[in-house]
């Protein structure tokens, strides 16, 4: 790393090297679903990649102290009085109290109207909508009381913590100030007075009662805020966005409707407008253990995701948004005229090289850091039964099938009949040797069983026999060899462990939830693959995944047991279950991965979208139950 000249990395409030690392839980998550941004509770922007959310960070100081970081806040204080986020909206509130004053510091990605009107988008392959990023990081700053010293912090530092930035004022004053690093070229535009020390943009004032001041961080040819009143204008038209875009769902009434409409916003912030592919989530390497090696890059869109993100987006009304994400997969499955991979980057690229970042410390020790994933290059059985998965419910959707995906229907059926008898590395990418893992087996079932729903629909009926008679054969397979001597169903043919994937078998619609197997295999999870009543995805100590560390609950595999308890009858637990879930919620109401069901510490990559697409599916489930609601099934 380059340590000379403009290089001085100062250690300033916000982000000395040392200084103790938030918990997960406890960031702001903001989006403009293009680019995203973690807020530590010190005001502090800790991660930021650009220009999308899988590119390099700018901001990466979640992940080692020293790459860089963006505080706005009062001087001395780092702990708030307060956080939230502006109802309905992706804009967050911190609020300060310091002894003399009160201060509000507001946080957003702005959206803003479609900008592509005279020339075409170079990024979007989806349909242009009324709105679009405008590529600004905006931070207002507001004292509500008394009187109350303000700093500006902006150190930024390109390509992982690598290139320090060099800062130069622009214009007349010494209010822009421009710096350019690895590709990625940054404005920042104020009506503070701004200096440099090395690599930090830095500036201070006295605010007192009803002043304001803003700060905006761009980085596009789109202009950002010149003056404080453009910047208020600007920050209400996001506000009113998210608020526009939220009322277009679906709701129930119901005291756990905000747990559903911050999970729809969260879901949306983790979409990749251009594309329509949703991202796993919007970090890499947040440890899965604390101070451990599970640490993975989720800034990538599995096709496993794609079933349940269509349900989710299906059910609260956001037809639109299950489209776009349902022809981003059929974009890629299309390409694919060889091999479907189980992931993808967010443009729909393939090759996901994995590396480490041994420069990086890592989340409070916790290495290697990595970027990229090699699982890309996995055989996984599951990423045929979830692609027809999300065809099926598609076509139900709109009743019909047209030329172009039944072509993607016939080849992904006929992939996953010609290998459902071979082994893969299973839906949890475990990285120990193959095996039959019931999960993937049950994925190629659905495959080849809702292929022949859709044969029929088509009119091929040759081919609905066909594959008709080789989803009952995998069906049998199943049956044969999945099942212990209890009747339970175990994580693979020939073991004795459990894995909480088996909870997709009534889910999947595999078998009827009064099927006394079924009922069996979920109270078999519920009680000895559960600690303090949250769910492992499997025992460590019995299931080969590469690792030798232990792993926390994961979260989605709880929301999976709320859903299956309501299913076999189990309301009352299935309700107290999901009560305790939704009090492990983050401040803001996100979650990562995991959870230590000890200290209820969030564990893993965040927010998290397939813990957010579970628990749509398991709060709608429990309501739907009480009010006596037949449930739709995910496939």
């Amino acid at each position: 790393m380059d340590q000379g000249g403009d290089a001085v990395r100062p250690k300033v409030a916000g982000g000395r090297a040392g200084d103790p690392f938030a918990p997960i839980a406890d960031f702001g998550f903001l989006s403009d679903c293009e680019t995203t941004a973690l807020v530590a509770p010190s005001g502090n922007i800790e991660w930021m990649c650009l220009p999308k959310m899988d590119s390099p960070s700018v901001f990466g100081s979640i992940l080692d102290r020293d790459a860089g970081y963006f505080r706005v806040g009062p001087a001395g204080v780092e702990v708030p009085a307060a956080q939230r986020y502006i109802p309905g909206t992706m804009v967050m509130e911190t609020t300060w109290w310091v002894h003399g004053g009160w201060l509000v510091v507001t946080d957003a990605l702005l959206m803003g109207p479609w900008h592509h009107e005279t020339e075409r988008s170079h990024t979007h392959r989806r349909a242009p909508t009324d709105y679009d990023a405008d590529h600004v990081l905006l931070r207002m700053v507001r004292c509500v009381n008394g009187q109350v010293q303000v700093r500006l912090d902006c150190m930024p530092v390109f390509d992982y913590g690598q290139t320090p930035a060099r800062w130069e004022h622009t214009g007349a004053g010494y209010h822009e100030a421009v710096a350019r690093g690895n590709g990625v070229g940054l404005r920042l535009t104020t009506d503070m007075n701004v200096g440099f020390e090395g690599s930090l943009a830095t500036s201070r004032t006295l605010l007192k009662q009803g002043e304001s001041r803003f700060v905006a961080l761009s980085w596009s040819e789109h202009a950002a805020p010149s003056s404080w009143e453009e910047a208020q204008e600007r920050l209400v038209w996001t506000v009113h966005h998210w608020q526009h875009w939220l009322d277009r769902g679906r709701f129930p009434d119901h005291p756990w409707r905000s747990h559903l409409q911050r999970s729809a916003l969260t879901l949306k912030g983790l979409t990749f407008a251009p594309s329509g592919a949703v991202a796993a989530a919007a970090t890499t390497s947040l440890p899965e253990t604390p101070g451990g090696d599970r640490n993975w890059d989720y800034r990538y869109t599995w096709i496993r995701d794609s079933t349940m993100a269509l349900w989710a987006f299906y059910t609260l009304g956001y037809d639109w948004e299950a489209n776009d994400f349902f022809y981003f997969i059929t974009d890629v499955a299309e390409a694919a005229e060889g091999k479907l991979q189980i992931m993808y980057g967010l443009d729909g690229r393939e090759e996901l090289p994995e590396s480490t970042l041994e420069h990086l410390t890592g989340y409070d020790n916790a290495r290697p850091v990595r970027i990229g994933n090699e699982a890309y290059m996995q055989a996984q059985h599951d990423v045929w039964g979830a692609i027809i998965g999300s065809i099926y419910l598609f076509v139900r959707k709109r009743d019909r099938l047209d030329d172009r995906l039944w072509k993607i229907v016939v080849k992904q059926v006929e992939d996953a009949l010609a290998n459902w008898r071979t082994p893969d590395c299973g839906m949890w990418e475990v990285r120990g040797e193959p095996q039959h893992f019931t999960s993937s087996k049950v994925f190629c079932w659905v495959a080849a069983e809702r292929g022949a729903r859709l044969a029929r629909v088509r009119g091929d009926q040759e081919r609905a026999r066909r594959w008709q008679a080789a989803a009952d054969e995998i069906h049998a397979d199943v049956l044969a060899n999945a099942l212990d001597e209890r009747g339970v169903f175990t994580a693979h043919y020939g073991a004795d462990a459990l894995d909480a994937s088996a909870l997709l078998i009534p889910l999947l619609g595999f078998l009827p939830a009064d099927d006394k197997r079924v009922r069996e295999t979920v109270l078999a999870i519920a009680d000895e693959l559960s600690e303090d009543d949250l769910v492992l995805r499997y025992r460590a100590t019995e299931t080969d995944d590469g690792f030798e560390s232990e792993e926390g609950t994961f979260t989605i595999c709880s929301f999976w047991l709320v859903s299956t308890l309501v299913m076999i009858g189990e309301l009352d637990r299935a309700r107290a279950l999901c009560e305790k879930l939704l009090s492990y919620a983050s401040p803001l109401q996100l979650y990562a991965e995991e959870i230590d069901p000890h200290t209820g510490r969030h564990l893993g990559n965040f927010p998290q979208a397939f813990t957010h697409l579970a628990l749509i599916n398991a709060v709608m489930q429990v309501i739907n139950a009480e009010g006596e609601q037949e449930q739709p099934p995910l496939a």
